[in-house]
Parts: structure tokens; sequence; C-alpha cells
């Protein structure tokens, strides 16, 4: 059976790029890159020139780029160096931001704002929920469920008058949309390679020059002393490999593909009974789209699909690892538990799209017939 792989927001398959460069860093880096024989030096050479790389890519400094696990982890370093830095632990989020986000927020106290039907936040309310205790605001860059992109550079320009750091979870966005870390000003900036075609358990944290936070984990003094432990050099060069086969150009070419593929998406699903579309219909990301199903549980859709070859994901988390309504959808008042998700990516073909939508009609007939 031919397979369709429709949920290239949740994880994106490895770019060729990304796959050569890893099994030639497997097998010909040895070195541990702290250290000062050739193969050390080999090895570091290889993690500076990725570094340089990712940074290229979301236009900031080399210096400015923490390699992580993940955007998980970068989250989780970003909230503890906010909450020891001056003893400020009170914290401002959306109310759509990421679970990674979410939990780690709501360890100290923390003031959640609300959304627009879109799932967009405004700017003022934000700042509204900033104390003279607060340490942190945490804005995503876009939503990973419905797409929307928020207007980040206004919330940052606003915290750097108050002294606020400001992190963005760009996680869903970077690779997806040209990112620039120095023009949207905020202090730090959570990515993951795995969501556009690089490896998966690699990312970083974008922590702005000249700010000082203490690091998550202790041992070792790599990463300038921000993140120890020995660098996962494979995956560290697959991520700068992935990050540099998106220049200026391709990426853009991609952005156009993948919002032409996104409007075929829309189009379709909007033809058929009871379906719904979620997110801002301008500001968005060009890879995602979300609908509800009315009066149909997810997972009957999502089996459905998968059992004829498509793969595609419900925004809801009960379809997922626990079975509650999704809070982004909720937050934003709409049906948060009968979502469909489908995302497209750089290996997506248009044969990827027919299948999803010649397949739809029959499957929700069939399970509206058993009701």
């Amino acid at each position: 059976m031919t397979r369709h792989y429709l949920d290239h927001a949740s994880t994106s398959p490895l770019r060729p790029e990304s796959a050569a460069a890893m099994a030639e860093a497997l097998t010909g880096i040895v070195g541990d890159p702290g250290r000062i024989h050739h193969e050390g030096m080999v090895a570091r050479h290889a993690v500076e020139t990725a570094r340089q790389q990712v940074a290229d890519m979301l236009d900031a400094r080399a210096r400015e780029v923490v390699f992580t696990s993940g955007a998980t982890e970068s989250i989780a370093m970003a909230c503890w160096g906010a909450s020891r830095r001056d003893g400020r632990r009170h914290s401002v989020m959306s109310a759509v931001e990421h679970s990674a986000v979410r939990r780690q927020a709501d360890r100290g106290p923390c003031t959640v704002v609300g959304v627009d039907r879109t799932g967009r936040v405004d700017p003022d309310e934000i700042m509204a929920g900033v104390t003279d205790d607060t340490g942190i605001v945490h804005l995503q860059l876009a939503n990973h469920e419905v797409g929307t992109v928020h207007d980040v550079a206004t919330v940052a320009h606003a915290c750097r008058q108050r002294d606020v750091l400001c992190h963005v979870d760009a996680a869903a966005a970077a690779g997806q949309v040209a990112v620039s870390f120095r023009d949207l000003g905020c202090d730090l900036m959570s990515v993951s390679a795995h969501k556009f075609g690089g490896p998966p358990g690699i990312g970083a944290l974008l922590v702005r020059r000249g700010l000082r936070l203490d690091p998550l984990l202790l041992g070792g003094e790599q990463e300038r002393a921000r993140r120890a432990g020995l660098e996962n050099v494979p995956a560290v060069v697959g991520f700068g490999a992935a990050a540099a086969a998106l220049d200026p150009e391709r990426l853009a070419a991609e952005s156009l593909e993948a919002t032409r593929r996104t409007d075929l998406l829309r189009s379709g699903l909007a033809s058929m009974d009871g379906i719904q579309a979620h997110g801002h219909p301008v500001e968005r990301l060009p890879h995602l789209v979300c609908v509800s199903i009315a009066d149909i549980e997810p997972q009957a859709v999502l089996l459905g699909l998968d059992r004829i070859g498509v793969a595609a994901h419900s925004g809801s988390a009960c379809a997922s690892e626990v079975l509650e309504p999704s809070p982004v959808l909720e937050a934003m008042g709409v049906d948060a538990h009968r979502s469909l998700r489908l995302s497209v990516g750089w290996n997506t073909t248009d044969a990827n799209l027919d299948a999803a939508l010649d397949a739809l009609p029959g499957i929700l007939a069939d399970l509206r017939s058993l009701r």
C-alpha cells in the first residue's frame, strides 16, 4: 500500500542533506569537541559549523545558539533561567501555548491570557498581565494546532521596555517561514530540528547576546557553560545541514508550495458536510490545516484514513496520550473534541492530498451511518 504522510507538523521526515551529513559524522567524527587533540578539534569544527548554519537560518549570531535535545528542553531552560535570574517568578503566557510551555510555566505563579476565535492574542492584553513580579512572558511565534501567527515583535518590544524577558516558542514556525531572531527582538527563542526535516532529539535555545541565565543541566562546561553534557555531534551536524539546505530562496519556494497545497486542502474540505476550518484566515503558517468534523470522534476518522494509507493527526490530545479536549481549541471557543489536522512538508506531493480528499467523504459517510 502506498503511504501518504500528512503529519509534518508533528515531525517531518529527514531531509537527504541531513541524512548524508549525519552518516558522514557517525563514521568520520570520533572525538570529544571539548578536547584539543586532532579528533577533538575535528568534532569542534563540525559543531561550530552547524551552529553557524542554524544561526544563519534564524538570523542570529552563532554565539546566541545553544544546542539542546529539542524545543521541550529549550523551553525548560528558558523557564528555569528566568525564575533564577532576579527572584521574579511570575510569568505570563497565552492560553494557546504548547503544553511544554504551559506545564513549565504552571510550576510558578502564572497569568494566562485568552485569545480570539482565530487563536490570536492581543499584545495589549498580554502586557496587561505583567506585574512587578513578572520575570518572563511566553508567546509562541505561531500555533502548532491551527497555524495562527502572533504579533511577537510588538510584545517583545513592550517586554524590553518593562525589563521583562520575552521567550518565543518558534518550533512550529522555524523552517516553514522566515524567522529572524534579530528582528523579533525577543530574549529567548526555542526551536526543534525535526519539525522541518532535521533529526529528532536536537534543537536549540537562542539566548540574546549579553543575557546571562543559570543553566538547567549542570556537570560540564559545554555550550559555553550554558548546557552541560557531551554534544550529540551527529545530530548537531544533521541540524546544521537541514538549516543550510533551507537557504532563503528554497525556504520561500517551499513556503509558497505549502500554501498552494494547504489551499487545495481547505478548498476540498470546505466542500464536505459538517467541516469547519479553524485558525486565522491570513496570519497563518503555510503548511497546516485544522478543521472540526461535526458529530464524529477524531480517532475513528484517523483510523479510517490510516487504513487507506493516509497519516494525519487530531489537534485534540484525545488522539494522542490523554483523553482530554484540545486546550488550544477550547481557548478559541470552538469544538475542542472533534478536530482533524493535515500538514504538508518538503516531500509532500499532490497525490498525497488527493488520497486524503478522495477518501474522506466515504469515511465520514460510513461513520455517520453507524450513529
